[in-house]
């Protein structure tokens, strides 16, 4: 019915415990998801993950009979100047999100690109070398753990708000490993062009989120920003992207009542276009 290409991150239905949000995404005739493990977004995955909360939460994914494509996680603001004790905090959180990417079967665990703040903590110069230095050494641990690490290097609130911050991000990656997250919302809300993100980072790109946006606003549901998806994907395809897609539906527009209908309607749209 969709394209076996797309899937429905959790994030989408945020709102239902974990069991009740993927019973919902099946239902919908979805084969594969992102897992949302974002602390203050989405809750399926505790912010406490110890090797119980990795076993349950694995344990409901797996029974789900719903593919893993990526685990969207954070480990904190990767920019921040961290002591000999917080150091240690941020690597038995991030050892425990990749022991749940591989637990469920994902191809990578994504993390973000700074802290949720445009404004650096020392200098902007300084603090991408930190947070390139940050996922750098993440990647290397992914590696270990049997999976890979990606970054959503152009978040709308992140330290890398717009094209440029995530192109000096990139540059600073080269040679790591990290790969690309695209997000159309991100790219619109900040005044940015998707097609030229295509182009800028078509070789490094490695999955890619879908919402609509206007300026400033990342909470619509397709069709009702401004984002020119047909133009993006056909720039993807052009460009030899052969990666996996996610509906990533965390909008402010509809009723929790209307969304499975809204998120089956932007499968469709979004499927006839790929």
């Amino acid at each position: 019915m969709f394209s076996s290409r797309l899937g429905c991150s959790s994030i989408s239905f945020r709102h239902q415990p974990l069991p009740e949000a993927l019973r919902t995404i099946g239902g919908l005739c979805f084969e594969e998801i992102d897992l949302g493990a974002l602390p203050g977004v989405c809750d399926h995955v505790p912010y406490v993950l110890d090797a119980a909360a990795v076993e349950q939460v694995a344990a409901a994914v797996n029974n789900s009979g719903l593919r893993v494509r990526s685990v969207n996680g954070d480990v904190g603001d990767l920019n921040a100047v961290l002591d000999e004790h917080q150091r240690a905090q941020r690597a038995e959180h991030l050892d425990m999100l990749l022991e749940l990417t591989a637990a469920v079967g994902a191809e990578a665990l994504v993390l973000p690109c700074g802290a949720l703040e445009h404004e650096p903590v020392r200098s902007l110069e300084e603090d991408i070398r930190t947070v390139a230095a940050e996922l750098a050494e993440a990647s290397h641990r992914a590696a270990a753990a049997g999976v890979e690490l990606w970054c959503e290097s152009l978040h709308f609130f992140r330290l890398c708000w717009n094209t440029e911050r995530a192109q000096r991000l990139t540059e600073a990656l080269e040679g790591t490993g990290v790969g690309v997250v695209m997000d159309f919302s991100h790219i619109v809300a900040s005044g940015g062009d998707p097609v030229r993100f295509v182009e800028t980072f078509a070789d490094r790109i490695t999955h890619v989120h879908l919402r609509d946006a206007t300026a400033g606003n990342i909470n619509l549901s397709i069709g009702n920003g401004e984002a020119d998806f047909a133009a993006g994907l056909r720039a993807l395809e052009r460009l030899g992207y052969t990666g996996h897609f996610s509906l990533e539906l965390e909008t402010r527009d509809v009723t929790h009542d209307q969304r499975p209908a809204a998120t089956r309607a932007a499968a469709e749209y979004i499927s006839s276009l790929l």
